[in-house]
């Protein structure tokens, strides 16, 4: 027999406990049992982040995901860790925004939040239509206010729309000799201001590829190793893999150079032209991140390492080893 619309995407495929019957009075004796199984303070998992919330909140949305999850199944039925949490395999740092919503149906943001495209795909999977309208909402409202000035179609701006403020970094142009006027004589010299390399003054924020719109910047990668040398020196080294690679730059330059594969739970709600050094990537190989920044056009512009050694029996090891720990940064710049 085919499952029901209601029963899709539930752990188990279904909504109905195997101990209830058939039929209007089976599924409403499942759904009895299903409250009267669960705690009322449930604990869950969201992709390794542990949220700790009231059962009254988590169904507070009728015909939600969690809805049917936590009153038309039994606990039995449901993923759980190893410690004997309910287990989602989902974005756990945006689940916060999902369980403020559940709790008072409101929504509220950061400022400046850059993550409303992937909330409103959580939204959807979590089967919260209220929440997924609001967000596409307003996602059309940010889109239509960073709408850049309506052009005619030889280029000149319309009539109606306010001339776009002079380029920051370049000086006024003086008047030309001769008596010269006009747009020539007032218009700003892109050789009136230049940095001494020749180039023009911009600001950090500015990009320097005016075709590609891309921002000038630095962005740093760094990890810690260790490993250990006995008495035939390298041949008997043996390395630990790299247990974290850590990045450290503006916020919005992170995110474009390595999108989704950033962590960003340290430092969640960071404005993106703020800078962060609490950021690391989901990976563990450096050439994987050598590959994204080359791409994104940036260049390794310098490298630093050190390191500590210490005698493995200290550590419980064999006399003669040595194991060596460091902490290596790289420095990528993107003109």
């Amino acid at each position: 027999m085919a499952l029901a619309d209601s029963a899709r995407g539930l752990p188990n495929g279904g909504g109905v406990s195997p101990a209830a019957g058939s039929g209007a009075a089976g599924s409403g004796a499942a759904a009895a049992g299903g409250w009267s199984t669960f705690p009322e303070i449930v604990e869950l998992n969201v992709g390794g982040q542990v949220y700790v919330t009231r059962r009254c909140t988590v169904v507070s949305v009728r015909d939600s995901l969690l809805w049917r999850m936590f009153s038309q199944q039994q606990p039995s039925e449901l993923p759980r860790d190893s410690k004997g949490r309910f287990f989602l395999d989902r974005d756990g740092f945006l689940f916060r925004y999902i369980l403020d919503y559940l709790r008072d149906l409101q929504l509220v943001l950061p400022e400046h939040f850059p993550e409303r495209s992937r909330l409103q795909r959580e939204a959807e999977y979590f089967q919260l239509p209220d929440l997924a309208r609001r967000l596409a909402q307003a996602r059309a409202a940010a889109a239509a206010a960073a709408r850049p000035a309506a052009l005619h179609r030889d280029g000149s701006l319309c009539a109606d729309e306010p001339p776009p403020p002079p380029l920051l970094g370049y000086l006024e142009a003086e008047p030309l000799e001769g008596g010269g006027s006009g747009a020539a004589a007032s218009a700003p010299s892109p050789t009136a201001s230049r940095s001494p390399s020749g180039g023009p003054l911009l600001t950090p924020s500015q990009s320097l590829d005016g075709a590609g719109g891309r921002r000038s910047g630095y962005i740093t990668i760094g990890y810690r190793g260790s490993y250990t040398i006995g008495r035939e020196a390298q041949a008997d080294a043996k390395f630990r893999r790299v247990a974290r690679i850590t990045v450290c730059g503006k916020t919005a330059l992170a995110k474009e150079v390595f999108g989704e594969t950033l962590n960003e739970s340290r430092d969640p709600d960071r404005p993106p032209e703020r800078y962060t050094a609490r950021y690391y990537l989901k990976f563990n190989f450096l050439e994987q991140a050598f590959d994204r920044l080359s791409e994104a056009g940036f260049r390794m512009a310098a490298c630093s390492s050190t390191g500590t050694c210490a005698f493995a029996p200290e550590q419980g090891g064999p006399a003669d080893d040595k194991i060596w720990t460091s902490y290596t940064e790289y420095v990528f710049c993107r003109d």
